[in-house]
């Protein structure tokens, strides 16, 4: 068994190996938008500390790209080509926003990131209220 000296670290990685399917999409778009989050304070703040600003940015990005592999094209249809599309569309973004050091760039793909990871949180939470088990009592 693995011991931690970092209690938090271990809470963290305790929480990612036990969470649902739909809550580590959830997590994913959180780290997105935390990071989004650092960039924007960054290019907005006085110093502007351009390369916490850039790893922010390509964090963001792998975690999009994270996503975009993840899609599962078969049971998710059209959903999935759809979410495909908004994946492209943040990483073009964020690659350009990190080029121009576009801190508005950055704001609107964090918006659609959010209203993204709400939705996903509401079936999320959905997804843990349905039973566990394989019994079907709808008949």
């Amino acid at each position: 068994m693995k011991q931690y000296t970092n209690p938090l670290k271990a809470y963290k990685e305790t929480n990612i190996r036990t969470a649902s399917q739909g809550k580590l999409i959830v997590m994913l778009y959180e780290e997105a938008i935390r990071q989004l989050d650092i960039a924007i304070h960054e290019l907005e703040n006085k110093t502007r500390q351009l390369d916490i600003v850039h790893n922010a940015i390509v964090k963001a990005q792998d975690i999009v790209t994270e996503l975009m592999v993840s899609l599962d094209f078969e049971k998710g249809g059209e959903i999935a080509k759809n979410l495909l599309g908004l994946y492209l569309f943040f990483n073009r973004q964020l690659l350009e926003a990190n080029v121009r050091k576009d801190p508005a760039m950055l704001k609107d793909v964090r918006k659609l990131l959010q209203e993204l990871r709400d939705a996903w949180s509401q079936i999320a939470h959905i997804q843990v209220e349905e039973p566990k088990s394989g019994i079907n009592i709808a008949g």
